[in-house]
């Protein structure tokens, strides 16, 4: 038996400052959505966010919408 205990879980609002992104992941490992701090220019994602979804997704977060799957 393991001595491991599970972790507290915090919803995911409340895990981020309202400066922060966040990237939701299915669990198959495929990129679902991306929040995005109220007050935030949604058409103007960091580059180290767009940059992480590139390289790990193949998906440009500041593409138009029609040239890629919809995130949510």
């Amino acid at each position: 038996m393991s001595n491991h205990k599970r972790p507290t879980q915090i919803s995911f609002d409340d895990s981020l400052t309202n400066e922060d992104y966040g990237l939701i992941i299915g669990k198959n490992g495929e990129l679902k959505g991306i929040w995005i701090p109220d007050g935030a220019d949604s058409n103007e994602i960091p580059p180290s966010v767009v940059e992480v979804c590139s390289r790990y997704f193949n998906i440009d977060p500041n593409a138009e919408e029609h040239e890629q799957p919809r995130l949510h």
